[in-house]
């Protein structure tokens, strides 16, 4: 049985009875003959359902946004947003999948050569609880536009939200099987991915979960991508733009309340601004309203679970034990943690180490470009960095230095349908959205004619 319980109150909210392994191979069954007929379709008519359910998404982006902060905590404004952001991926791709996947013409000495872009069939997508909406819908648009079918192996505290998904697409006319929520544990993973019927696979979760399904995926010769999470760092040099420096570093830590994998975890400062910028970023994080994530003011509400909150607070109380100095924060009361500020972290302590997913962040002081790039680099995690500066020089100077999946300039790392995101290290492989994402899952065709 899989049940949702409110992290802010405790309630249970909805119970699941799980997929027996015959209704499983069932629905995996159904995928694989609803792609027969899909991958037929033309993609105007793929586009007409597509944007069909981003004004499903519009219309009822309260309702869908209630049951995200319920189930997970999410304070309801930010939950609201997410579910509006879906509308835009799915709007993206009616408009664009037809050129992205449209024949590549390339000259050689045949009469005719090519590159054609062909679906590969069911997609199992392996997805976490804290973007419950966003994570699935900027896979499932790109997918189901190339022609793919999905399965979907949703977070086991989320699964109203996964429930809601398939039925999105289902009112919006995707035939029966396009796109299926499967309510089944881990456990499961291996079996699904040794049926032939499904082709590929798509995970966004953590290093040990990733590693576990790449290895799945690799003895069966599937095709994987794999978003494994970051420990970003926010980069301030002493010639930044203050003011949007400072609110674009607290919305980058503290959105979601901290539980985002693209989330500035390590606040790198140029020890010229260091102590100012510390100052000031402390009287505006404690300026954030904590509460009831139903509260339309609430910004930080509770992690989605106990035990997660019980992680962040032994990774502050050790870097604090290792010398780090705590400014505020600090202290846990069930699933919620309090807004944490925490300087002279360094390289060794658990709070740049590891990935920090809640409301706490690390300061680190620097003093010159080269230090910033090796403290940057020194995390095994390569998402994104975000670097704060008024010089275009430095930041030319700089981008190449990086190795990460994406530098923003004076912006906090973020996902755009219209950009590439994935990450390298231990922050996974592949890409999604943009061209490149929805060119993962399909098969790069070559066709040579040559006639007598």
């Amino acid at each position: 049985m899989k049940k949702s319980i409110n992290p802010y109150t405790g309630e249970l909210l909805f119970e699941f009875e799980e997929l027996s392994e015959d209704a499983m191979e069932e629905k995996v069954a159904r995928a694989e003959t609803a792609f027969e007929g899909w991958k037929k379709t033309t993609f105007e008519a793929r586009a007409v359902l597509m944007r069909k359910a981003a004004a499903d998404l519009k219309k009822n982006a309260r309702d869908y946004g209630r049951t995200i902060s319920l189930e997970m905590g999410k304070p309801i404004s930010q939950a609201i947003a997410e579910v509006e952001k879906c509308a835009w991926v799915c709007e993206y791709y009616a408009s664009n999948a037809a050129s992205q996947l449209a024949d590549e013409v390339i000259a050689t000495d045949a009469d005719r050569s090519l590159v054609r872009y062909e679906p590969l069939g069911p997609v199992l997508a392996i997805m976490p609880w804290n973007y419950p909406f966003w994570q699935v819908f900027r896979f499932a648009a790109p997918a189901l536009m190339a022609g793919n079918v999905g399965l979907l192996k949703h977070a086991s505290n989320v699964m109203k939200s996964a429930n809601n998904i398939e039925e999105i697409f289902l009112k919006s006319g995707f035939p029966e099987g396009c796109f299926q929520n499967l309510v089944v544990g881990s456990e499961k993973v291996g079996k699904l991915l040794k049926d032939r019927s499904v082709r590929a696979v798509t995970l966004t979760g953590s290093k040990p979960a990733g590693a576990s399904v790449a290895s799945l995926a690799g003895s069966q010769i599937k095709k994987s991508v794999l978003e494994l999470g970051g420990s970003n760092a926010l980069v301030v040099f002493d010639d930044a733009d203050w003011q949007h420096t400072l609110e674009t570093c607290l919305h980058a830590r503290f959105q979601n309340t901290g539980q985002s994998c693209i989330a500035g975890k390590r606040l790198l400062l140029h020890k010229d601004i260091a102590a100012k910028f510390t100052s000031d970023f402390l009287k505006a994080m404690k300026g954030l309203k904590s509460g009831d994530p139903m509260a339309e003011d609430t910004y930080i509400g509770v992690l989605a679970r106990k035990d997660l909150a019980q992680d962040l607070e032994r990774q502050v109380a050790e870097s604090v034990a290792q010398g780090a100095t705590l400014l505020a924060g600090g202290h846990r009361k069930g699933a919620y943690f309090e807004p944490t500020l925490v300087k002279d972290v360094t390289p060794q302590m658990p709070m740049f180490r590891e990935e920090t997913f809640g409301p706490a962040l690390g300061i680190t002081i620097f003093g010159s470009e080269e230090e910033a790039i090796e403290l940057v680099n020194a995390s095994d995690f390569g998402l994104g960095v975000s670097v704060f500066t008024n010089s275009p020089k430095r930041a030319e100077r700089l981008i190449p230095e990086f190795y990460e999946g994406a530098v923003f300039v004076n912006e906090l790392v973020k996902s755009d349908p219209r950009l590439p995101f994935g990450g390298v290290k231990t922050s996974g492989y592949g890409r999604e959205l943009s061209t490149h994402g929805i060119r993962e899952f399909v098969n790069k065709k070559t066709v040579y004619i040559k006639y007598p």
